[in-house]
């Protein structure tokens, strides 16, 4: 009715409310609501495997140290569920951030819910907090089991570093830090204490397992950034790819990506069912060559879903060879 009553009429009949005069606005206004499908693509089930990963690696090498009877899956299980569950939070809260700064007004990828105008703003915020939340219940349930009070400290800074990625006035996606975060947060601190809270120790292995898992995490967020390079750079989010540039970024995404091999290549003398994890270069290496001679953004998607592939078969890889 809005929009009939804005269409007709003349002279100084004043404009219905609510009606743009913004073409921009009127499209978003005839935007299809947001369907469960919509909100499942909004939770970028692709990135998933960014926190599924360092899971396995981790009760891989507690099972290893402990011995198969000794590790607690309850703990395992609270470890991958506070993963998971920070992984979809940070995907929506992104969404909602860079939806309300208008940086997804424009963008090569997937379209996004806010900035797509198929879901509202607080909706989007409001089921971020929701996944924040159930990570933190995951979270405090671990420290009471484990008596690891320093626990919250490192859930508190967990929550804080994937809200202040594109939240916040000064998020620290937007200066060229989001690699360095997520290889502290994705690959060192998820492996190495999903170890810790189940066995009380640390071991070598782990480490070079963390190690791997965060440099894989780096590609995908190079990947990322390097595919909406133009369009951040327009808007002021001045991503590491937008500061090197993009043969640098393409150098780099390599970089990340094949030395997790040479990781693992390295462990395998000593855990030889590790060297099945070369089977992920068969993920990897199609990935390396497309982002290495793409001529358009759009080409980097399908490097983007590569590197989900790699990071998963990667992290199920070190779980066998370590586990078993």
């Amino acid at each position: 009715m809005i929009a009939e009553a804005g269409g007709r009429g003349g002279g100084n009949r004043p404009k219905a409310k609510g009606k743009s005069g913004n073409p921009a606005a009127r499209r978003i206004e005839s935007v299809r609501p947001a369907r469960f499908g919509d909100w499942v693509e909004g939770a970028r089930v692709r990135t998933l495997p960014m926190a599924v990963a360092p899971v396995l690696i981790g009760t891989g090498a507690a099972i290893f140290a402990a011995g198969p009877g000794e590790y607690h899956w309850v703990r395992a299980l609270l470890c991958l569920v506070t993963a998971v569950s920070l992984q979809i939070a940070v995907n929506f809260a992104n969404d909602y951030s860079d939806g309300i700064r208008g940086t997804d007004a424009v963008r090569v990828g997937p379209s996004r819910l806010v900035g797509s105008g198929r879901a509202a703003a607080r909706t989007v915020l409001v089921v971020a907090f929701v996944f924040f939340g159930i990570a933190a219940i995951a979270g405090i349930t671990l420290t009471v089991l484990t008596q690891y009070w320093w626990l919250l400290i490192v859930g508190a800074a967990s929550i804080a570093a994937a809200w202040f990625y594109t939240g916040g006035k000064r998020p620290y996606g937007y200066f060229a830090l989001g690699e360095v975060f997520v290889f502290l947060f994705f690959g060192l601190v998820a492996t190495l204490g999903t170890m810790y809270v189940q066995v009380g120790t640390l071991s070598q292995e782990a480490l070079f397992g963390a190690a791997g898992a965060g440099l894989i995490a780096c590609s995908a967020i190079l990947v990322n950034n390097l595919r909406d390079r133009d369009q951040d750079r327009l808007v002021g989010k001045r991503t590491l790819s937008v500061i090197i540039g993009s043969t640098a970024s393409r150098v780099l995404f390599i970089v990340f990506l094949i030395v997790p091999f040479l990781l693992a290549a390295w462990v395998a003398f000593l855990f030889p069912e590790l060297w099945f994890s070369l089977f992920a270069l068969l993920a990897a290496l199609p990935a390396c060559v497309i982002v290495a001679t793409a001529q358009q953004p759009r080409e980097l998607i399908v490097a983007l879903r590569l590197v989900g592939i790699t990071q998963l078969l990667y992290g199920i890889s070190w779980f066998w060879a370590l586990a078993f």
